[in-house]
């Protein structure tokens, strides 16, 4: 028999790789790998360009995966690099309008995932598992 803690793992992991798996189908006609719009949104969101390691960490992949991303999201005409103006060795990440109109998609489209996913969801439950899984990120981030 395995523990509570244990099935609560399998669950985590498996609920997030088949939410991510879902939003990814239903964004595959948009021309764009599930790695692509993550690193998308995650340039989108950032309050000031990230830098192409910032950005690495964000979505949780090596520095030289994120350069050959960035490198394809360039080509394609989704984000740009742009110079620090601080350390010019650093290259700072910005979203192209096409970009912005492409994270826009995203956004529609995993908030009618979120609607799906969670409608009839006891609220009190919702709060309860996003308290949760909170102070789970917290406890890994002091653990690092």
């Amino acid at each position: 028999m395995t523990s509570i803690e244990e099935q609560f793992s399998a669950a985590l992991h498996g609920a997030a790789r088949q939410w991510r798996l879902l939003i990814d189908r239903r964004l595959k006609g948009l021309g764009v790998s599930q790695a692509g719009w993550m690193t998308i949104t995650m340039a989108a969101k950032a309050r000031e360009p990230l830098s192409q390691s910032e950005l690495a960490a964000a979505v949780g992949v090596e520095g030289a995966t994120m350069v050959a991303m960035l490198d394809r999201l360039s080509k394609a005409g989704l984000i740009e690099r742009m110079p620090s103006e601080t350390d010019r060795r650093v290259k700072r990440v910005t979203v192209t309008a096409a970009g912005m109109d492409l994270y826009q998609q995203v956004r529609k489209e995993a908030s009618a995932v979120r609607k799906e996913l969670l409608a009839g969801v006891d609220p009190a439950l919702l709060q309860a598992a996003t308290d949760l899984l909170v102070t789970l990120g917290t406890r890994i981030e002091e653990a690092e």
